[in-house]
């Protein structure tokens, strides 16, 4: 049976995560797996590219699924149909054919986080960015930022009581940018940990209000203990923004 990926965005306020709960709680893979099942006349049930927490969005996201039909005989047409029966709050930007074999969620090799901290209070953006009261030293901020280079072993900022068979990570950036009354926080890796962002960025806000010194940040990593680190900012400014794949991966 042919496999596809879909490309795909969604604001994650209305959704507890993506992944499908098994009590009754609406999640963004039941919404597209009702909504393809439905349209294509068949079983479909799709595996994501991660899975996002509840209140997390996402610009960037891939899911595949095995399907009898062609869809790229008229692609536009799907997509268009597709976006017509989603909520407003999904929309898919592309169809893709991949190999059997394809896999959304293994075949990454990179993927990349933002978080958005809000220095001003924005009646307009409650659900996009977090409103953090008082001024924060950027600076220090990108220092401490740069040391998560130096490590491998991110278990300090890992949520406790997961599956996770290591938690060693590759990061290849991570820095702050101003973006007018936007502060964003900008981080890629190999792979992430469950909750691992929200902690990092928690810790690091903690620098920026001279709470903690970059020599302090360095010792909370090589503690490896998730009570020496800062608190799990809220899901409401986090956003999976780029998921990379190997060179031609999508080419047939």
């Amino acid at each position: 049976m042919p496999r596809y990926f879909i490309q795909l965005s969604y604001n994650g306020t209305a959704y507890h995560g993506w992944q499908v709960q098994e009590n009754t709680k609406l999640t963004v893979q039941e919404t597209l797996n009702e909504m393809l099942s439905r349209l294509l006349n068949q079983p479909v049930s799709v595996t994501g590219c991660g899975r996002t927490d509840t209140g997390v969005h996402a610009k960037d996201f891939y899911a595949h699924f095995d399907v009898t039909i062609d869809l790229l005989s008229d692609k536009d047409k799907w997509i268009f149909r597709f976006n017509n029966a989603l909520p407003a709050d999904i929309a898919i930007s592309g169809i893709y054919k991949v190999k059997d074999d394809a896999n959304s969620r293994f075949d990454a090799i990179s993927r990349t986080y933002e978080y958005r901290i809000s220095k001003k209070k924005d009646p307009f953006g409650i659900d996009a960015s977090w409103f953090l009261y008082g001024e924060l030293d950027v600076a220090a901020m990108n220092k401490a930022a740069a040391l998560l280079f130096d490590h491998t072993d991110f278990s300090s900022f890992a949520k406790s009581n997961t599956q996770s068979f290591t938690n060693n990570c590759k990061i290849y950036k991570a820095e702050w940018k101003e973006e007018g009354e936007i502060l964003v926080f900008t981080i890629s890796a190999d792979r992430f940990l469950r909750n691992m962002v929200r902690a990092i960025v928690g810790t690091l806000t903690e620098v920026g209000k001279r709470k903690m010194s970059t020599e302090e940040f360095v010792k909370v990593i090589e503690s490896k203990n998730r009570s020496n680190a800062g608190f799990s900012v809220p899901a409401c400014g986090l956003y999976l923004a780029d998921v990379a794949y190997p060179a031609g991966y999508f080419k047939e």
